[in-house]
């Protein structure tokens, strides 16, 4: 008699719920007791059931209550504050390196013109930034506006889609005349989780700063940025960090760098003395040189709750439980996907993926489709890519598994 892979896949999933050490905090999170099934959390994470409530207590006492005494007595200090906090919990940072402001783009924007402008300016042979060629679209977007702006030169490290930039392309690439090198942490396609240290090395050995966009990795994967001897990150806080819809991104710059990068958006929040309201800009010290305009303080607020919840497992923990969701998937998709010509467009190796798993089929972009009006989401990406993002601290085994039984329906059906 043939086994049920359901049936094995269900033990399986059942086990590894009841010995998860992380499954408590999946009621933290609001919908998680629905039957929605969630891979999308590398997009958008759920919000934390504490976030309402502390909104609420926000608008009533301190917005309310405080007015523009806010300002004074808290809130001009917030986006340092978290931004220590979130460099401690999840991004390897010391304390004074990294701050929350804008949005990814204009984070981006400010710290790779900045060292371009830095390794131009002491070297006026340095006029190249190089970048992945399926880096996500902004980080290409801007480089090229950029190289646009400053007469520099973009070279391009051309990446098979289902990795990334690895050692021997980044050598290739670089030389006397780089400046910038931008790079992803875990690509936002493959998943393919970069080996930031040698790279960061690599690109120190050309003469060049690095600048990390972290987007698929904070909240989900270690990070280690003063270890690794990073110059610049920038990563977004809405996808791991639960920090809502738009919620602003954060920055991080290595202190030897604050006196000699000039972010080239100069607002009133980044001057040396704020309200002063000076005739002429001079840059504050540290990392509100790296501000520019007010900061969102209702915006940065939901990132705290999560950061209460990473602080309580661990970033080593939730890198585990990571580990073992995408491990889980993998084999259903074996089991249950592959036969029906599906196959994995992310890295087997563990220690070369973050937090999703690709899994690719012509009918993908139809399935997607199909899925969301049953309540599975996922996202999609070209080329015929179906993304699985498990979240590890709001996503169980057994909504993994329930996820892919619907995909493997929704493949029979569209194909």
């Amino acid at each position: 008699m043939s086994t049920d892979p359901t049936t094995v896949f269900d033990d399986e999933a059942r086990a590894l719920d009841a010995a998860d050490p992380l499954a408590a905090h999946r009621d933290a999170f609001v919908g998680a007791e629905t039957s929605l099934v969630y891979f999308d959390g590398n997009s958008l994470g759920r919000p934390p059931r504490a976030t309402a409530e502390h909104l609420a207590e926000f608008v009533t006492a301190e917005w309310g209550g405080r007015l523009i005494r806010g300002w004074d007595e808290s809130w001009m200090e917030l986006p340092f504050h978290i931004g220590d906090r979130l460099g401690r919990l999840a991004l390897g940072a010391a304390a004074g390196q990294t701050v929350i402001g804008d949005s990814t783009t204009v984070l981006l924007y400010k710290l790779l013109r900045a060292a371009l402008t830095e390794r131009s300016t002491a070297d006026p042979e340095r006029v190249e930034i190089v970048v992945g060629r399926d880096d996500f679209p902004t980080d290409r977007y801007l480089a090229e506006g950029i190289a646009a702006e400053r007469g520099a030169r973009i070279v391009w490290v051309e990446v098979d889609t289902a990795r990334g930039v690895d050692a021997d392309l980044l050598r290739a690439a670089v030389g006397p005349r780089t400046a910038v090198v931008l790079l992803s942490h875990v690509s936002y396609r493959s998943g393919y989780l970069a080996d930031a240290r040698t790279l960061t090395r690599i690109a120190h050995d050309a003469g060049a700063l690095v600048l990390w966009d972290l987007c698929h990795s904070a909240g989900s994967v270690p990070v280690d940025l003063d270890g690794w001897g990073v110059d610049l990150a920038v990563g977004c806080t809405y996808k791991y960090l639960n920090g809502g819809p738009g919620a602003p991104a954060f920055a991080y710059v290595a202190a030897r760098h604050h006196a000699t990068l000039t972010q080239p958006i100069q607002g009133w929040m980044g001057a040396a003395d704020v309200f002063a309201m000076g005739p002429e800009y001079r840059p504050a010290e540290g990392m509100r040189r790296f501000l520019s305009g007010t900061p969102p303080v209702l915006a940065m607020l939901a990132m705290q709750d999560t950061l209460d919840l990473i602080e309580d497992a661990g970033i080593a923990a939730i890198r585990d439980k990571s580990v073992a969701l995408t491990e889980f998937a993998l084999r259903v998709s074996d089991g249950i996907l592959s036969p029906l010509g599906v196959t994995v467009a992310s890295p087997r190796d563990p220690a070369e993926r973050g937090g999703h798993v690709t899994l690719s089929h012509p009918a993908m972009r139809a399935v997607t489709a199909r899925l969301w009006k049953d309540d599975v989401i996922p996202d999609y990406r070209d080329p015929g890519g179906l993304r699985i993002g498990l979240a590890p601290l709001s996503t169980s085994f057994a909504e993994t598994l329930t996820g892919l039984r619907a995909v493997a329906e929704a493949v029979r059906v569209e194909s």
